[in-house]
């Protein structure tokens, strides 16, 4: 997607250097300058009232914490292998470790579209109330 491909052409380094989001990329062992995916996390916040009514309840009036994946792409050509599983399976352990010394209540994303949503929902995450291709998956109590 020429997007995602621009983003990490042109962005990620500088998004990097200026504290703005991590970039984290899987590529080839045997041709490590060919980059199969990547994902990008950073540091959010989400009003709690926009969760679903039962988190709603147990949390803060102000908002609560969160990590943001802003990217998560994969090369067009792999589409099918399950590398986006990977990827975000890789984004949401990176999470919990991060939630060991940094408090965080969820992992947030954006779905481009329905397709994406589809496959978010499909691995558990929740859209918000009020915007429903914004998606929250709890990363544990």
């Amino acid at each position: 997607m020429p997007v995602l491909d621009e983003y990490l052409r042109r962005f990620a380094d500088q998004h990097r250097r200026r504290g703005i989001s991590s970039v984290y990329v899987l590529a080839e062992s045997a041709q490590p300058e060919r980059i199969l995916g990547y994902y990008t996390l950073s540091a959010a916040e989400v009003d709690g009232q926009r969760l679903t009514e039962a988190e709603r309840k147990k949390l803060p009036r102000y908002p609560v914490p969160c990590f943001r994946m802003g990217r998560l792409a994969c090369r067009t050509d792999q589409r099918g292998r399950g590398l986006g599983k990977l990827l975000l399976g890789c984004a949401v352990d990176r999470c919990l470790k991060a939630r060991q010394q940094i408090a965080a209540y969820a992992l947030v994303v954006d779905a481009k579209d329905d397709v994406a949503k589809a496959f978010y929902v499909h691995f558990g995450f929740k859209p918000l109330r009020d915007a429903p291709l914004t998606l929250y998956l709890p990363l544990g109590q």
